[in-house]
């Protein structure tokens, strides 16, 4: 069963309009243009059912001031459209709202940076790619761009010094030049940028500073990530995601790519996953790169230098000209860290995409929802501050 569709007809104009977002999340295919990762023929890897109520554990208070609240109310109060939580990789809660099930694909936004910083590990691990090399040494097409000079590693820790706005409510912010570039929304008059395509638009873009500097979150980082890895794996995302990850985690159904007019990938924040599959993939960052099915599919030296990070890692998060309201934090391998000295990792999407990942206690929580508008702290804190509190509960309290 699928969403009931508004009724207005959703088209590349209105599809993000607020009324629209819960069914648009749900049939981005219907609407833009999309490309299948297939799942492989592995057998599904099995996610056994261990009910535990996780709702009426209590948030702790950041302050005496601030009113109680329990998971349950945050999960009713940010426009949830299904949240599941795994430990030890036994499914605790599997929850969905409206029309959305376990086979809903459902658009990920910018947790799919997450994916495609996956695939680099996996490369890097290859000796496909390096780090450390310049960007243009994989896509010499950039040499005119502001990314002459960057590295890989500028890209992964979003550390470059591109000019690129990601203010999502200004229509002529890059972030959203961006969409009409690649026909995910109607070209504006304004927008003078003549470029066709992802690729094209990516080949536009100009340095404001030099690389290497703060962390400034911009999608552009992981498109042009996504470009390198095709070059270096010498073949299209859809089949490098396919045969690197989503073939080997034992998910239940392929993975959906939104792409451009070309074909091309939207790489910071077009994939299209269930819930379920996206604790199976969340499962391998808690688990030293091993599935659920035992499938080693990342270096734990990988892992280790993502939660571990750099030296100037998180001073680099500290000097970010954007308040990212997580002191101490870092980003790193395109994954968050809110926490100073905490392992909890997270994958991000704006309308409150979210895979919660911490090692230390075994545990993911996902949760995809539709909020109103792109940002919203007021839903992105207590979400995660949910999840932390359900991760020390079962911490002190783990399931038969």
């Amino acid at each position: 069963m699928t969403p009931a569709k508004p009724n207005r007809t959703v088209t590349v104009e209105n599809w993000q309009h607020p009324e629209n977002l819960a069914w648009s999340f749900q049939n981005l295919s219907e609407v833009l243009p999309t490309a299948r990762v297939s799942r492989g023929g592995e057998p599904i890897a099995k996610l056994h059912l261990v009910p535990m109520d996780l709702g009426r554990i209590e948030l702790l208070k950041n302050n005496e001031n601030e009113p109680s609240l329990t998971v349950r109310s945050v999960i009713q109060a940010t426009n949830t459209d299904g949240w599941l939580v795994m430990h030890q990789g036994k499914m605790l809660v599997e929850e969905y709202f409206g029309s959305m099930t376990s086979v809903t694909d459902h658009l990920l936004m910018s947790v799919s940076k997450t994916l495609v910083g996956t695939v680099a590990g996996i490369l890097c691990g290859q000796g496909k790619l390096q780090v450390d090399r310049p960007v243009t040494d994989y896509v010499p097409q950039l040499e005119a761009s502001g990314y002459a000079g960057a590295t890989v590693r500028h890209l992964l820790d979003m550390r470059s010094g591109i000019k690129f706005s990601e203010e999502y409510l200004d229509q002529q912010a890059e972030v959203r030049l961006l969409e009409q570039a690649i026909g995910w929304a109607v070209r504006d008059v304004q927008n003078r940028n003549p470029a066709h395509g992802m690729y094209e638009y990516l080949a536009t873009l100009q340095a404001k500073a030099p690389h290497g500097g703060p962390f400034e979150y911009r999608s552009c980082e992981t498109d042009v990530l996504g470009w390198v890895c095709e070059a270096a794996g010498g073949q299209p995302m859809q089949q490098l995601l396919s045969d690197l990850v989503w073939s080997r985690i034992g998910a239940q159904q392929d993975l959906v790519m939104g792409t451009d007019q070309l074909g091309t990938g939207m790489f910071d924040g077009g994939f299209n996953a269930t819930l379920r599959d996206l604790a199976r993939f969340g499962q391998i960052y808690v688990n030293g790169g091993t599935a659920l099915n035992g499938n080693k599919v990342l270096d734990e030296a990988w892992i280790q230098d993502t939660f571990t990070g750099a030296a100037d890692s998180r001073q680099a998060f500290e000097d970010s000209p954007g308040d990212n309201r997580m002191p101490g934090g870092m980003y790193r391998n395109q994954i968050w860290f809110p926490y100073p000295g905490s392992d909890v990792a997270l994958a991000l999407g704006i309308h409150g995409q979210m895979i919660y990942m911490n090692p230390n206690t075994a545990t993911v929580g996902v949760k995809l929802s539709s909020w109103p508008y792109p940002q919203d702290p007021g839903k992105l804190f207590p979400t995660i501050r949910a999840f932390d509190a359900i991760a020390n509960h079962l911490a002190a309290n783990p399931p038969l």
